[in-house]
């Protein structure tokens, strides 16, 4: 038994160091081509508007819910099996957002493995594009497996802006974060919403985030109705942080690897937040 379980955990990164071989393997005479960054995707896409679809299902008309946080799984396969079976056996949660980084090397067997492990909640669950995420051929391989960089979902009465921070990969190529984006999203917010929640990768002041406009991002974003606070990952480390001091509060989750997770509880007019170690 030990011996097999052994086997089990290390089965992940050697079909990780298999996906990177240059060209493919020799089985007999015959070559089996593959590249470790192509976008022939093995198994479930679109998962992000699937689950989405589920959540405002679920939560439609209602002002009270919860949902766990996590972030930062790259390469934590068995920390992250583990976070799955520890929200599984919690009570009342709704949802769970996974703010980036699934990958190492955006590899698409990372995003492969981090997928089905991340199948295995009892709940929908949504995963935003993290710095590492955007390595090769990366960012392709997210927009199928999970959808658009930027995204929107509503829980209720409570508004989630899924936003793309990662401006350092992109070498100010491209408008990251998207402010055009969040216009049009202010502009068609659904009837009724009363409160808004921001969730990214890379929070303002870190190296990914663009911070010549950090402050602009923070005037952006607190135009939406009731901005309770922010979600990030990144920095792999636990963190409550008022960085603008304007009582906007940025919880960044840990890494995978140190076992711990955040989850929030919303009522009609406030919410507690409790970090659950595993």
């Amino acid at each position: 038994m030990y011996l097999t379980n052994k086997l089990k955990k290390y089965s992940k990164y050697f079909q990780l160091c298999l996906s990177i071989l240059p060209l493919g393997i020799l089985t007999g005479c015959d070559m089996i081509e593959f590249h470790p960054y192509d976008l022939d995707i093995d198994g479930e896409t679109g998962i992000n508007a699937k689950n989405i679809k589920r959540i405002e299902s679920a939560l439609q008309g209602k002002d009270a819910f919860s949902f766990v946080f996590i972030g930062d799984t790259q390469r934590w396969y068995d920390e992250t099996e583990d976070a799955v079976y520890a929200i599984n056996q919690m009570e009342n949660v709704d949802f769970v957002i996974h703010t980036g980084d699934l990958s190492d090397f955006g590899l698409k067997l990372e995003f492969e493995l981090q997928r089905d492990i991340l199948n295995k909640l009892d709940v929908p669950y949504v995963c935003l594009l993290g710095n590492h995420d955007c390595l090769a051929t990366g960012q392709d391989v997210f927009r199928i497996i999970f959808g658009d960089e930027n995204f929107s979902f509503h829980a209720g009465n409570t508004h989630f802006v899924c936003l793309n921070t990662n401006a350092l990969e992109f070498d100010y190529s491209e408008a990251v974060p998207d402010f055009a984006y969040i216009e049009n999203d202010l502009s068609n917010l659904p009837a009724g919403i009363a409160r808004t929640i921001v969730a990214m990768h890379a929070a303002p002041y870190t190296e990914q985030f663009n911070n010549n406009i950090a402050r602009v991002f923070q005037h952006y974003i607190n135009e939406y109705p009731s901005l309770q606070f922010c979600l990030a990952g990144h920095t792999h480390s636990l963190a409550v942080e008022d960085i603008f001091e304007d009582g906007i509060f940025y919880y960044t989750a840990p890494s995978i690897k140190k076992r711990t997770l955040l989850h929030f509880t919303f009522t009609t007019d406030s919410y507690t937040y409790e970090t659950i170690p595993y």
